[in-house]
């Protein structure tokens, strides 16, 4: 059972905000390192993201009251912008709203059923929006009645789903939105729209971080290990510099450590923190020097929309995940559910298509790193060092040889591999290698393993 916070704690709390002092100006943060403000060693740092390094494939989950209407308010479609931001681009007052809440009834959802094919996918990790940008909470909170537990549903999505991740073997992380368009101290000026539901004139920001810090203690007390927290910007404040100073981020990083102090935060909080979060794109070349994640829709849209069928083909994701480990990053696909409280058909094909490849060559993606090549002109290259000194190297070929012959691109011909073989046939004869034209080749099967990314193991020692 959870406990109310009394009344003095809040207003302690309250008083420690608002006189904690804000941060010093400073040039961009992109340009200079971050210092930890726990003095964390690179050996701690290194083990607390062991996981999520080894991991390299999540699924991210936007699920809200945005679901209902589905991309359309009042009989109209809302096509600009994303499904999850109806109510800012539809600009919809909260007493409009806030009645979603009387109809949000998800009787179809089932958490363990959306962890099982999570796993299937071979995904390690997920993360949901405990809130997002509407304020609209998926936990049970005490310092709101705006939340699933004042539904018709009355039951606490989070815990169910958290408790489904342990069950299952995957780590759970949430996602929290700093900015809110329904409560009032969250001001609208630090939307770089403006916008709000119910704009207060006198919103004290300040007021707003005491309520964001009692929800993550909230999330990070009562849902028992939490893998990463996931912080979203949605575009607010003018920018990275101001969003860090306002939030008073490098004390907020030190009250999620002071609850969890294994868990992994992203960058969004305007300071690097543990890792990078390139939206929507993969980096020509990764982020050096970074760990960092790819999120990445399956169509158009984060949240549920009814009539988006733009959806990319599995193909083409699984190529996003290849690449992005091959760049060292992670991959963190997005599924957004119906208002039932389902996955869309489309997306449980595409994660069904995703298991089977990886069922045969996941070995290809977990634990391993960049690859120590420019990708070449057939696909791209992973690596992970084995214990016996040698390195794997795990060659990812999109467009199969037509005339059997697979150039090894970035070795010398004197680098003789000490063995290659088909990673879905691992059993079967070695195959064979040649240099032609002072280039290592391999001798590859007439047809492709895979018909979408079949993969040449071939193990040797990098000087």
């Amino acid at each position: 059972m959870k406990k109310k916070y009394s009344g003095i704690f809040i207003l302690g709390l309250s008083v420690l905000i608002l006189f904690i002092n804000s941060c010093t100006d400073r040039e961009s943060t992109a340009q200079k390192e971050w210092l930890d403000p726990l003095n964390e060693t690179v050996a701690q740092r290194d083990a607390r993201m062991a996981w999520w390094r080894e991991s390299r494939f999540g699924m991210f989950i936007h699920w809200g009251l945005y679901s209902i209407p589905a991309g359309s308010w009042k009989g109209e479609r809302i096509p600009q912008g994303l499904a999850e931001w109806i109510m800012l681009h539809g600009q919809i007052p909260s007493e409009e709203y806030e009645p979603l809440k009387d109809r949000f009834n998800p009787v179809e959802f089932d958490a363990d059923e959306w962890v099982r094919m999570a796993k299937y996918a071979g995904m390690r990790y997920i993360a949901i929006t405990t809130k997002h940008h509407e304020g609209f909470c998926l936990f049970d909170s005490k310092y709101t009645d705006y939340d699933v537990m004042n539904t018709p549903f009355k039951r606490d999505i989070i815990q169910e789903l958290s408790d489904a991740c342990r069950r299952h073997g995957l780590k759970f992380g949430v996602y929290y939105s700093i900015p809110d368009w329904h409560h009032q101290e969250f001001p609208a000026e630090h939307n770089n729209s403006g916008f709000h539901g119910n704009p207060k004139p006198d919103a004290d920001l300040e007021k707003y971080l005491v309520y964001m810090k009692n929800q993550i203690r909230e999330l990070l007390t009562y849902y028992g290990e939490i893998g990463l927290v996931w912080f979203d910007g949605g575009a607010s404040f003018k920018n990275m510099e101001q969003r860090a100073r306002l939030l008073h981020s490098e004390e907020i990083v030190k009250f999620v450590k002071s609850l969890q102090p294994r868990t992994i935060i992203n960058d969004r909080l305007g300071i690097p923190c543990d890792y990078g979060t390139p939206e929507q794109r993969i980096p020509d070349t990764g982020l050096p020097g970074r760990d960092w994640e790819t999120c990445m829709t399956m169509n158009d849209t984060w949240g549920y929309r009814s009539y988006d069928h733009n959806w990319k083909s599995s193909e083409a994701m699984i190529r996003q995940l290849v690449d992005c480990a091959s760049k060292g990053g992670n991959y963190l696909l997005n599924v957004g559910p119906t208002a039932l409280g389902e996955f869309p058909q489309a997306s449980i094909e595409r994660l069904d298509d995703i298991g089977r490849w990886m069922e045969v060559n996941s070995e290809s993606i977990y634990g391993t790193q960049a690859s120590p090549f420019a990708a070449p002109s057939w696909g791209k290259y992973t690596q992970k060092k084995l214990d016996s000194g040698l390195t794997r190297l795990y060659l990812h070929v999109f467009n199969w040889p037509a005339d059997g012959k697979l150039v090894v691109e970035g070795l010398e011909k004197n680098q003789e591999p000490m063995d290659v073989f088909l990673l879905a046939e691992e059993h079967s004869k070695p195959i064979k290698i040649t240099v032609e034209n002072e280039r290592l080749v391999i001798q590859v099967p007439p047809r492709a393993p895979d018909a979408i990314v079949s993969v040449v193991v071939v193990d040797i020692s990098l000087r």
